[in-house]
């Protein structure tokens, strides 16, 4: 196949990233290119998106993600797997459920007004006009996801498989429900897990309370408290068994103050006897190692604070009150009673609800679990035998800590939106039957009087089971047989305790096999400074406007090449703009080359025959290196070192690509080195440029789409073109070294050009070059021209040894040569040599003062090693900067 005759003017002048980027989704969608074929024979790759909340817009976490797991799927399609990116979006329980009932409140109605059913119509038609816009954004992005397979945590399969695992779960009693000490969202009026718990240090106070003894006798017991309202649910006060200021205090009876109940101390080995007095209340129903204690000494369970927050009936006078009012209320009455000790100011962490930042309250309720511990068993042990990696690997530390103190899962929620529980209660024998379909009996008497649990389940429990669920399972799908276990989880490290360990606890109960082979733990995307985003900080950048200001591309190159693995992301704008000028770097030499181009018609694979025999060095060197790309950038993507694979192929394309191979083939694009060479030059230029599109194509797939179709390569859009493969060079052997030996070489040119401050585009009359290995003198001659056109010299002469320098020159001195420039007809040599002197003089001052420190006895042993190595290696610096300015002093004035 060949390159048709390719016009530059075919390619705009300047690149715009918005029309080209709708008109390539849209053609991708028309081509199928992302569509996975479960039949199709070839070795599979696939990802289940972490789903964002069906609420959710485009944020740059999702940002990330997304072009993290686009990278490797377009990568995998390239290299002949046969990819799945199964997408989609979750049902969100109490997000979604805020959302329409913010909306019902601005029409003066509520929930309760409409009824359950109404009101989960009503949010489903939310779902259907609203849910679908963080779609279209990450369709925005680029995903390539197969959107014929979007899935919804709540649609008709997904909640089949939510049914069957749940009953599933229940009959092995690994489901149960029992009243237990959960946490409650007085504001959202549901329950929450502990991972939905939003710890947050707060400035509080320390309160000492006076509890006297049975009978009024001695000085009673004082106990230190955060929370006085809680006092009236007091059922004892606890001391440790071995606590020696308190030991004698067990078996005597207290008066809880302003309540009159007597309550006795107790042992336990739960109290911290370093905290305070040593002794502390207990109040079972409010507090969750209290429960623990109360459990077990078989204390009374006094719950004070109701739902709502606000004090029950058992709270007696301060009934109705607000949890914060009482507690005002009675630090004044135990004040007024000479019961309050005393009062501190304390910082400590307090939770809060995930979603609506309301002081969580620990509360007593009957609520389903999930017996976490057996299968949290069978997770750690697949990520001990290698099942399962994390990387970074450091992430498997804090998954084993999480999962070896694990906590049984509170799965139920006081919501109406998500997957109701399927248990039912009988109104006549009150047994409970747990079914996967809606039963027309009680299971246990057969009565027809039966009730729905109004609980829906936890969001994070139908999540747990999208890497199967969204495959078809419980069927046995081809999907299934082929895409499962998925490749790799691409996710943030703040939900590996929410979403991925309870992926694996479903995967390997169910499928019998890990969910994923790998987990990729990314970092958080930060501002410049290194804070996190927040609107009340005022940092937060938009992915949707950096999308429409700078297009999707210099979004996507911008995450992928900041990726450090365990490293967060520092990002600002101005980081994003410099990525799209790579993009405008890229554009622009595409142009070069196809006004070069005009006239070629280039074999495809590797080069037109009969150029070889005109390659020179550069041509061989950049083939070599192009060559290099190929393999090192899927060695890397597979290593999932995407900031190493974005920056490498930066450095390539402007560094080496566009600053050293077009500018020294620029002679022979123009027929200055006769036709032969010029179609080599042309030849090598198509090949790197197509194999440049299709390593860069992953990372920024719309732009390298419009330069494909514009040097049409082939018929085929990029996205189905293979992956670059490691070619043959020919005569390669040594290139890479030759073309280094040049360039350092050009390179030295360039810093006695900048430190004589010629202008750019001045032309020096002559360099004179001493080699120090006489080997190297063909090499030389043979690149003289490419040194001369990239040091701006007419002429580069080979000097004999032991023959003196140019009069009036200044020279660079390496291990391997010695270069001069004669500069007397340049500059004004008087001029120069007092520039000279004068930077010889300051240079003398700051070595001065660095010798001065180096020879400090505390500096030398006081300081880091590390800076004391630092300041010796400046020193060193200064010191060949200074024999260098007085070598070229002396030869400037040498006649």
């Amino acid at each position: 196949m060949e390159c048709a005759r390719l016009r530059a003017e075919d390619l705009a002048k300047s690149y715009d990233p918005g029309p080209i980027e709708d008109k390539w989704y849209a053609k991708w969608l028309e081509d199928g290119i992302f569509e996975a074929d479960p039949l199709s024979g070839k070795a599979p790759f696939s990802i289940v998106i972490p789903p964002p909340n069906v609420t959710g817009s485009l944020h740059l976490g999702h940002a990330l993600d997304c072009t993290l797991q686009d990278i490797l799927c377009r990568a995998k399609r390239m290299q002949g797997f046969n990819v799945l990116w199964m997408p989609g979006t979750d049902h969100a329980g109490i997000a979604t459920q805020n959302v329409v009932e913010r909306a019902l409140a601005g029409e003066g109605k509520n929930r309760h007004e409409l009824g359950r059913e109404a009101f989960v119509s009503r949010v489903w038609e939310w779902k259907e006009e609203y849910g679908s816009r963080i779609i279209g954004q990450l369709k925005k992005l680029g995903a390539s996801c197969d959107w014929r397979r979007e899935r919804f945590t709540m649609d008709e399969g997904l909640s089949r498989a939510v049914r069957r695992v749940f009953v599933g779960l229940y009959e092995k009693d690994l489901i149960y429900r029992g009243k237990y000490l959960i946490n409650w969202c007085p504001r959202c009026l549901t329950a929450l897990s502990d991972l939905e718990v939003d710890h947050r240090e707060l400035d509080g106070k320390l309160y000492g309370v006076l509890y006297k003894f049975e009978g009024g006798g001695g000085d009673g017991i004082t106990v230190m408290t955060t929370r006085p309202e809680t006092i009236l649910g007091d059922a004892a006060i606890a001391v440790h068994p071995r606590d020696e200021r308190n030991r004698h205090l067990i078996g005597n009876r207290v008066v809880v103050p302003l309540v009159g109940r007597v309550i006795p101390v107790v042992e336990d080995n739960m109290v911290d006897p370093e905290f305070g007095t040593g002794a502390v209340k207990i109040t079972p129903a409010h507090d969750p190692n209290d429960f623990l204690v109360g459990t077990r000494h078989g204390l009374e369970f006094t719950q004070v604070i109701d739902g709502k927050g606000a004090m029950s009936k058992e709270a007696g006078a301060y009934a109705g009150m607000g949890r914060f009012e009482a507690r005002e209320a009675i630090v004044r009455d135990l004040g007024a009673e000479g019961l309050l000790a005393g009062e501190t100011e304390h910082k400590h962490s307090v939770g809060h609800c995930y979603r609506c930042g309301t002081v969580i309250e620990p509360y007593l309720s009957e609520q389903w679990f999930v017996r976490t511990k057996p299968l949290a068993e069978a997770d750690v042990r697949a990520v001990e035998a290698g099942d399962i990696s994390f990387i970074p690997e450091q992430w498997a530390a804090t998954y084993y800590q999480w999962m070896e103190n694990i906590r049984d899962w509170c799965i139920s929620r006081q919501l109406w939106w998500g997957h109701r529980i399927p248990a039912w209660y009988c109104g006549d024998c009150g047994g409970v039957t747990v079914s996967a379909d809606d039963p027309s009996e009680c299971r246990h008497c057969g009565s027809k009087s039966l009730r729905q649990d109004e609980d829906v389940l936890d969001t994070w429990f139908s999540s747990a089971l999208w890497p199967f669920s969204t495959m078809g399972w419980p069927d046995d799908t081809e999907e299934l047989r082929a895409f499962y276990p998925t490749s790799v989880l691409v996710t943030g490290f703040d939900i590996i305790f929410f979403w991925v360990a309870r992926m694996i606890m479903m995967g390997l109960e169910f499928m019998k096999e890990p969910p994923f082979r790998h987990v990729y733990i990314h970092a958080l995307v930060r501002d410049e400074h290194g804070q996190k985003m927040s609107k009340s900080n005022g940092n937060v950048i938009d992915p949707l406007v950096i999308i429409n200001s700078h297009g999707a591309d210099a979004l996507r190159f911008t995450l992928a090449a900041l990726t450090l693995q365990g490293r967060d992301i520092f990002l600002s704008e101005s980081r994003i703009e410099t990525y799209r000028y790579f993009l405008n770097k890229l554009w622009n030499a595409a142009r070069f080359a196809l006004m070069n181009l005009d006239d070629a018609d280039i074999a495809a694979e590797p080069l037109e025959p009969g150029t070889e025999e005109h390659l020179r060095l550069h041509d061989r060197w950049v083939l070599a290196r192009m060559s290099d790309m190929s393999s090192g950038m899927k060695s890397l993507l597979d290593g999932y070192f995407f900031g190493e694979a974005a920056r490498g192929m930066y450095d390539f394309v402007w560094g080496e690509l566009c600053d050293w191979y077009i500018e020294m083939s620029k002679p022979a694009l123009r027929g200055d080195e006769g036709p032969g060479r010029r179609r080599a030059a042309q030849s090598v230029l198509c090949c790197v440029f197509k194999d440049t599109l299709k390593l860069l194509h992953p990372i920024i797939p719309f732009v390298t789409e419009e330069l494909w179709e514009a040097f049409a390569f082939g018929r085929e859009i990029i996205g189905r073109a293979d992956w670059p493969v490691p070619a043959d060079i020919p005569r390669a052997f040594g290139v890479k070294s030759d073309m280094d030996y040049i360039q350092s070489i050009i390179r030295s040119m360039r810093n006695l050009r900048a430190e004589m401050k010629l202008p750019p585009q001045q032309m020096a009359p002559m360099m004179s070059l001493l080699l120090k290995d006489e080997s190297k003198a063909p090499l030389v001659r043979e690149n003289a021209d490419l040194m001369s056109l990239m040091g701006k010299v007419a002429n580069v002469e080979l000097r004999a040894p032991g023959s003196p320098r140019p009069p009036r020159s200044i020279a660079a001195v390496s291990g391997d040569w010695e270069l001069s420039f004669p500069v007397g007809d340049l500059l004004d040599v008087e001029r120069e040599v007092s520039r000279l002197r004068d930077e010889q003089s300051k240079l003398a001052l700051e070595m001065n003062r660095i010798r001065g420190k180096l020879g400090n006895e505390n500096f030398i042993e006081k300081a880091p090693p590390e800076v004391v190595e630092q300041t010796r290696a400046a020193m060193a610096e200064l010191e060949a900067r200074s024999r260098r300015l007085g070598e070229n002093i002396e030869g400037l004035l040498e006649a």
